[in-house]
């Protein structure tokens, strides 16, 4: 079943999943290794390998969620279904759904305005998101700052977070404790409104990049737009630069020059750019569609920055939370509000520069809610981070504060921008695999170090999120559960 065709804009339809006879590596008993992962308490892997939403009807099988019929949800992205730059877990959902239901969520990436001939003109859901005269925006509060400007005279929100963030969708029944499953059935572009076929996304090398106070060009305080192009229809799986330009200060529909990209979706007047074509000749891209940010409303805060990741995930950037991927994240606060964002077309480990290919897309999910009583002995039982599995991986995300709300106090939210590093993330990042190998697979610490230094690579997932992370990544293939 292809999940697009079967969405649907009333949020109650259900659809009778087609039951599919199971394949061959179904039908044989989970593996040694699989089972001293998860102890019997989560089995997504199987249905995973599946690959979309036909894997749907082993949700029983694989999850025990007792069900037969399974609801399939549609969330567009419009001014009323986005909260843009912020976790609040005082949003009101823009959908309830049950434990193993589907939801469709379309995301659009909040550098848009880039080049909004081609990421919003002709698009009803972009033009409401990003509408803005001289009398109103179509989603004023962009961050979690104070709504007057008071702090630096930018905007609502002050841009203090910057990410559109889709929903959040809460889950019926999730409480503080519990851990979210949600599987990554598909991902698609969201395809241009004015060029068929085609879909655009903007990657910019920003003040907050990594690589900013070591240019060596002139002027060397310098930020850079390139604005890339995807196919839309699937047929090519790489990207291709079209331009690039440097940034100039730009002055919003309110009135407030902006010299630098400190504030999200101000509308860039391309007569005030350089348009320079042709850059990055014979440069193929591969996609890896993703997104950069995705999680559940934390707890300590009502109203939390969207840039640093956390406990309960957020912007964690990893190009690997892509189709055919599978998270776990700890519920903070009832209903645990999933919300998404920040798509990217493709992204390097790091996003040196400060964003990938920043591109809006569409994505197809499956939520399961494990209850905290059903994990109890099971290697989930204390979840206090979010975990990614891939189809032939575990994915541990560590970051320079596990949990910067509750590490750095009343201040965090501003002093993490000044606190990070890679040692303290790759720290927390042994921390993790560590646990995950001494509960997971019985090891001694011993046994647990020496594997982590043969056979775990640790890679930056990103360092220009504030809080910033390293990943560690075990392969699945080497427990093969015979000595």
């Amino acid at each position: 079943m292809d999940g697009h065709q079967h969405c649907c804009n009333d949020p109650h339809h259900q659809h009778d999943l087609p039951k599919l006879e199971k394949p061959e590596e179904l039908r044989e008993p989970a593996s040694k290794a699989r089972r001293g992962f998860f102890k019997g308490a989560l089995a997504s892997g199987a249905a995973t390998a599946l690959g979309g939403i036909g894997a749907a009807s082993l949700a029983h099988a694989q999850t025990g969620v007792e069900r037969s019929t399974f609801s399939h949800f549609h969330v567009p992205a419009t001014a009323d279904t986005v909260h843009w730059g912020y976790f609040s877990k005082s949003l009101k959902p823009a959908v309830e759904i049950q434990s193993g239901d589907f939801v469709t969520i379309e995301t659009l990436t909040h550098h848009a305005n880039d080049d909004a001939e081609r990421m919003i003109k002709g698009d009803p859901g972009a033009e409401s998101v990003y509408f803005w005269d001289k009398n109103r925006k179509g989603v004023d509060r962009r961050g979690a700052g104070p709504m007057d400007a008071s702090l630096f005279g930018r905007g609502a929100g002050e841009g203090l977070g910057v990410h559109i963030c889709t929903g959040p969708v809460a889950v019926a029944g999730a409480e503080e404790g519990d851990v979210l499953e949600v599987r990554i059935l598909d991902v698609r572009p969201r395809p241009s409104a004015q060029f068929k076929g085609k879909s655009y996304g903007s990657n910019a090398a920003a003040w907050w990049g990594f690589h900013f106070n070591d240019l060596i060009e002139e002027p060397k305080k310098r930020e850079v737009i390139t604005i890339y192009e995807v196919d839309a229809t699937g047929e090519r799986d790489w990207a291709r630069a079209l331009y690039n330009f440097r940034w100039t200060p730009q002055t919003d529909p309110y009135g407030v020059v902006h010299n630098i990209i400190d504030y999200p979706g101000v509308p860039v007047d391309h007569r005030t750019v350089q348009e320079n074509w042709g850059v990055l000749k014979n440069v193929r891209v591969p996609i890896r569609p993703h997104f950069g940010v995705m999680g559940l409303a934390p707890k300590e805060a009502d109203m939390v920055d969207s840039i640093p990741p956390s406990y309960t995930g957020g912007n964690i950037d990893n190009w690997r939370i892509g189709k055919g991927a599978t998270m776990y994240y700890p519920v903070a606060v009832d209903g645990a509000l999933f919300s998404v964002g920040d798509p990217h077309a493709s992204q390097g480990d790091s996003e040196l520069c400060g964003t990938a290919i920043e591109c809006s897309l569409t994505g197809t999910f499956q939520l399961i809610l494990h209850k905290k009583a059903d994990l109890v002995g099971t290697s989930m039982e204390n979840l206090d981070y979010p975990l990614l599995e891939t189809q032939t991986e575990y994915v541990l995300h560590g970051f320079s504060f596990p949990n910067y709300l509750a590490d750095l106090g009343e201040k965090a939210q501003s002093e993490i921008y000044g606190k990070s590093s890679v040692d303290l993330a790759l720290k927390d990042a042994f921390r993790k695999m560590r646990g995950f190998l001494m509960t997971t697979q019985g090891l001694t610490e011993d046994e647990a170090i020496s594997l982590m230094s043969v056979a775990v690579d640790f890679g930056v997932t990103q360092v220009v999120d504030g809080n910033w992370g390293v990943h560690a990544v075990v392969k699945k293939a080497i427990f093969t559960g015979d000595s």
